[in-house]
């Protein structure tokens, strides 16, 4: 089958090898894509926000399945367009997609669907009641962007003028309360009915080592979680993803795709601290290289209604991905740098993120340069296997964290 996959990052890398790898997929075509991508699958320029050129590259190229990696497209109605047109996509609709494009959206319908979330406030940019939602919560005080950041909507401080300044910075807000406890990413895929549940991963998302500094798109991740309940994909699956879904189908807006929950284990429970509707980055890094089942066919049974017998397995590996970032990155990351020494080591994928050719050349451009991902037995050798690479790599002025899974390699050996 000619396949067709929409991105650029690290994200879109790991899917697209992931994609490749399956027999079900003939023919990979990417777009954008990068020089990473460009090693196996065929790139084409695209601007992913014009969704009739992503429509008529498919027709052009005579494509039979679409695969959106970013939200922007998604947002945007890209998935639309695509099956108006007669083109198997795996995404949502823009309606549906909306579970990320707005919290304020994601907390209605989780309400509806009596899924456990934070309680919340959405206000305007109006100080005054910026101020009177910040004190009903207390801080720690969490501030959301209503609608897409690129992950940098969200601040988490206690700084209470942080906060409002933050607040008074956006359209509209989501001010909620915090949710204490360990932080998981849990994805589902879903064909609109049934949704299943991947295996559990946790990321980082402060851009320096002991969660300081400030919010990134995420600076790494580990899969599985050693420390996790026994019964949490039973749970999730239960209390928030097939809520979810179901809710979503009684709307007349069925979900079909990538359902991302981000959720906290707290004192009271397992409580969702956000949705996306596509895979997650860096996460995907970590749950593609240890996903055993063919990745296109399993796309595409989604996207085609057809998942009702299917049950995903697992290699028992360990997985932890830690991202190369460029100088300033957050807030204002410094591109053109050039990228050498990229290692070739055993049990390690390197995934191009923020990068471009340049003649014999590779170049950053972008804040999240790269993603290094190793495999091991444990999360002890996975952890080895990546930061053996990304220390090799050099970029000037780059950065990375050196406290990605440690914590839960320490209490893995220590079990």
């Amino acid at each position: 089958m000619k396949i067709l996959l929409v991105g650029s990052g690290g994200r879109e890398h790991a899917l697209a090898l992931g994609l490749h790898a399956d027999t079900f997929c003939t023919e990979l075509h990417v777009a954008p894509g990068n020089p990473g991508i460009a090693q196996f699958a065929t790139c084409h320029e695209l601007d992913i926000k014009d969704n009739q050129a992503i429509t008529e590259l498919a027709k052009s190229l005579e494509i039979e399945f679409v695969v959106i990696g970013p939200e922007v497209p998604l947002v945007n109605g890209a998935a639309d367009r695509l099956r108006a047109a007669g083109i198997k996509v795996f995404g949502p609709s823009k309606a549906a997609a909306q579970l990320e494009g707005s919290k304020n959206f994601a907390k209605e319908v989780m309400h509806d669907a009596g899924v456990p979330t934070a309680k919340s406030f959405t206000v305007g940019p109006v100080q005054l009641e910026i101020e009177r939602a910040l004190d009903t919560f207390g801080a720690p005080y969490v501030v959301k962007d209503d609608g897409l950041a690129a992950g940098k909507g969200v601040v988490v401080t206690t700084d209470r003028q942080v906060a409002i300044d933050h607040a008074l910075q956006c359209q509209r807000v989501v001010i909620e309360e915090y949710l204490a406890g360990p932080e998981i990413s849990l994805f589902g895929i879903s064909d609109g009915r049934n949704i299943i549940p991947m295996q559990p991963a946790q990321d980082f998302k402060r851009a320096h080592d002991n969660d300081a500094g400030p919010n990134t798109g995420g600076m790494g991740a580990y899969s599985p979680l050693p420390w996790a309940p026994t019964n949490l994909e039973d749970d999730v699956y239960t209390q928030v993803l097939a809520p979810m879904i179901a809710e979503m189908a009684a709307r007349g807006t069925p979900f079909i795709g990538l359902l991302y929950a981000g959720l906290a284990l707290t004192d009271t429970g397992l409580k969702v601290i956000e949705f996306n509707a596509r895979f997650g980055d860096p996460e995907t890094q970590v749950l593609i290289p240890r996903l055993q089942t063919p990745l296109a066919h399993l796309l595409y049974k989604a996207a085609t209604n057809d998942l009702d017998d299917v049950a995903l397995q697992w290699r028992n590996d360990s997985a932890v991905t830690v991202v190369l970032a460029a100088p300033g990155y957050p807030a204002d990351p410094i591109t053109g740098g050039e990228i050498t020494n990229l290692p070739e080591v055993a049990d390690t994928q390197i995934f191009y993120a923020g990068t471009k050719r340049e003649g014999t050349k590779l170049l950053s451009n972008g804040g999240r340069v790269l993603t290094v991902t190793g495999i091991g037995s444990d999360l002890t050798e996975a952890r080895n296997q990546a930061y053996r690479a990304i220390s090799q790599i050099k970029l000037t002025n780059s950065f990375y964290r050196s406290d990605i899974a440690l914590n839960a390699s320490v209490a893995e050996k220590g079990n």
